[in-house]
């Protein structure tokens, strides 16, 4: 998949919610974001024949508590998700490093490779990042208006992430298995 549509199926459903919340409320806009994740997933098996795991899985959360939120009318129920999501991919990670085992290396060994220490280096890094993910939104969601909260998710979450992520460059770099001063 080419990198601009790769970013509109990964980033699109968080600007439609965004944009629909804006203009007609929470509950239309999480109605919207679920249409728009399972539109995101096809496209994705459409063009690649695959599912990411974490899109994929994301991708349920919302489906659940995006439902429960519709059908019960309680907006809380969706502001959680992200909690729930970060919470559980911090916890399988580092449940992996505990166990001895890289989750991330079978997930990405094909864009990076990385000796077995820098494997475990970026696990723990990614366990605690996401762990701190979850704990940010909790504390958001409860101290904010709705509003100020999805343009939190928007605006606050996903900058986060990628400013996280680069910062892992360094990582990358240092414990890439072609390079030299590690072998």
């Amino acid at each position: 998949m080419n990198p601009i549509a790769r970013i509109l199926v990964e980033v699109g459903p968080l600007g439609i919610f965004f944009i629909v919340n804006g203009i007609y409320g929470i509950f239309e806009a999480t109605a919207a974001f679920m249409v728009a994740v399972i539109a995101s997933l096809i496209c994705s098996w459409l063009w690649e024949r695959r599912i990411p795991p974490m899109p994929l899985v994301s991708g349920l959360v919302v489906l659940v508590f995006g439902g429960l939120t519709l059908y019960l009318q309680d907006e809380t129920f969706i502001k959680v998700k992200p909690t729930i999501v970060n919470a559980m991919f911090g916890i399988i990670i580092l449940g992996g490093y505990a166990l001895g085992r890289s989750v991330l290396k079978p997930l990405f060994g094909h864009a990076f490779q990385l000796t077995d220490e820098g494997w475990t280096r970026l696990s723990v890094r990614w366990g605690v990042f996401f762990l701190f993910l979850a704990a940010l939104n909790e504390l958001v969601w409860r101290s904010v208006d709705t509003d100020t909260w999805v343009s939190f998710k928007v605006f606050g979450i996903l900058p986060l992430t990628l400013i996280f992520a680069i910062s892992q460059t360094p990582l990358l770099n240092r414990y890439r298995v072609d390079n030299k001063q590690h072998e």
